[in-house]
């Protein structure tokens, strides 16, 4: 689980509002078809209710509520209310329907292709993080199939009002999410761009995150990140009396884990793999504590790195749902370095059902993503797959075939799992843009390079940042 409690809502759900320039917000603001204000055309939506419309230079900003079956085999069942945000510009424009495949971010953000296309964005919290949760929660409807149908009921509802091309999108679950919903809905979508999206096929498989551990970066940076890492194991008796009284003072508990022994090896052990997810070795190889600094030292970059309370049942019940899914149907890397082998006390205790409560069953579903493994494979359309060559999620990655159309897999060299079309090489990033462009209908001219069709904007333009759990 790297560096999970550590960023939580707070880096996730990105803050900020923006003023975009070369934006035209008369333009932006347009009334809608009939004179109607667009506000008033999206709350006239069956189901559809606003929590908030907050302020955007050149854009109109609403948080709303849009109310979903708890299972849509059956939608006239229990209901459950499902945030999403609008992010609007005008309804000649095309759509970006953005999920994170976690919780919703409350502030105005601009993916990478709302930025390219030039487009409105919609974006979807994923069923059961809360608030979007059912009450009493069942479980078992917590499923790629019912997520899918979710984005499929939104894009319908919007696809009145937003009648141009829609592109979905996400990174990391969110790029899986994208994925999952162009399998079972194909036609609902012109394009889809899925950012560091793993496919965990076989889930009891896992060599490739073995040989990945042992050719990523150089072996300098290899040898110094293992160092630093055992030394912190050789030390758990100065670190777990150290985060038993810092978790005491913050008011952190580890009943799920059982103990601050368990905590501690939890979030040790996924340092290195936080380091090459998050970090880039350029930058920060240099940065690593040698095995003679302090204990101070190797501390505070081992809470750098993967975040000591990612341990504490305060930094677990958020993702919840993420474990669940790993768990039933997605699949995780259950990777043990080899190196910790001889200080390690809990091998096997890092999986998915030791996250999730003891009350709520945990049936896995072998075939789930054989399926959606075989769909990109052989059917798929209109795909952009991209991946950072140094990220641990992409050492098993999607893969398209005999039988697709239109269907792309790009890795952006020494890029981590922050990675985009923009990190891409000069020729890859001009053939990903202009696909994502032609997809939108707003195709560059063949004589030109083909380029985002907005300017940057430091606010709007924010990173994703990208949470997977191991």
């Amino acid at each position: 689980m790297s560096k999970a409690l550590r960023w939580l809502l707070s880096l996730v759900v990105l803050i900020g509002t923006a003023s975009v320039g070369g934006a035209s917000a008369g333009a932006a603001t347009a009334a809608g078809t009939g004179g109607s204000d667009i506000k008033d055309r999206i709350l006239a939506v069956p189901g559809m209710s606003l929590i908030e419309e907050k302020p955007v230079d050149g854009y109109r900003f609403f948080v709303l509520n849009y109310e979903q079956p708890v299972d849509h085999r059956h939608p006239n069942g229990r209901t459950f209310q499902q945030r999403i945000s609008i992010l609007h510009k005008n309804e000649d424009r095309p759509t970006v329907f953005f999920t994170s495949g976690y919780h919703l971010s409350t502030q105005p953000r601009r993916s990478e292709p709302t930025q390219i296309v030039d487009g409105n964005q919609v974006s979807m919290e994923y069923r059961f993080f809360t608030p979007s949760r059912p009450d009493p929660a069942d479980w078992s409807k917590l499923d790629i199939w019912q997520a899918a149908s979710d984005q499929h009921r939104i894009h319908k509802a919007l696809q009145r009002i937003y009648g141009e091309r829609w592109i979905s999108t996400g990174g990391s679950k969110g790029g899986m999410t994208a994925t999952y919903y162009r399998r079972f809905y194909p036609r609902d979508m012109d394009g889809t761009v899925a950012y560091v999206a793993p496919n965990d096929v076989r889930n009891k498989e896992d060599s490739a995150y073995y040989r990945f551990f042992e050719q990523v970066g150089s072996k300098q940076c290899r040898d110094r990140l293992n160092s630093a890492q055992h030394e912190i194991f050789e030390r758990r008796d100065e670190m777990v009396p150290r985060l038993e009284k810092w978790a005491k003072e913050e008011g952190y508990t580890f009943d799920l884990i059982g103990n601050a022994d368990k905590a501690f090896e939890i979030v040790a052990q996924d340092i290195v793999w936080g380091f090459w997810q998050y970090h880039l070795e350029a930058e920060e190889c240099d940065d690593v504590p040698s095995a003679d600094a302090t204990t101070d030292e190797l501390w505070a970059w081992g809470d750098e790195i993967a975040g000591w309370s990612a341990g504490t049942d305060q930094g677990i019940e958020p993702y919840t749902p993420y474990y669940f899914q790993a768990g039933t149907q997605l699949g995780s890397p259950d990777y043990e370095s080899p190196t910790l082998d001889d200080v390690r006390e809990y091998p096997g205790l890092n999986v998915p059902r030791t996250y999730v409560p003891r009350d709520i069953p945990m049936p896995f579903d072998r075939k789930a993503m054989k399926d959606i493994d075989t769909w990109v494979k052989h059917q798929s359309s209109q795909m952009l797959f991209v991946n950072g060559g140094n990220d641990p999620w992409g050492a098993e990655p999607f893969s398209v075939g005999e039988g697709t159309k239109d269907a792309h897999v790009y890795t952006a060299p020494g890029a981590n799992h922050g990675a985009n079309i923009a990190k891409l090489s000069a020729d890859d990033k001009a053939a990903a843009t202009r696909a994502l462009l032609k997809w939108a209908d707003v195709e560059a001219k063949a004589d030109a390079t083909p380029k985002r069709m907005t300017t940057y904007d430091a606010e709007l333009d924010r990173p994703e940042k990208r949470i997977l759990l191991p």
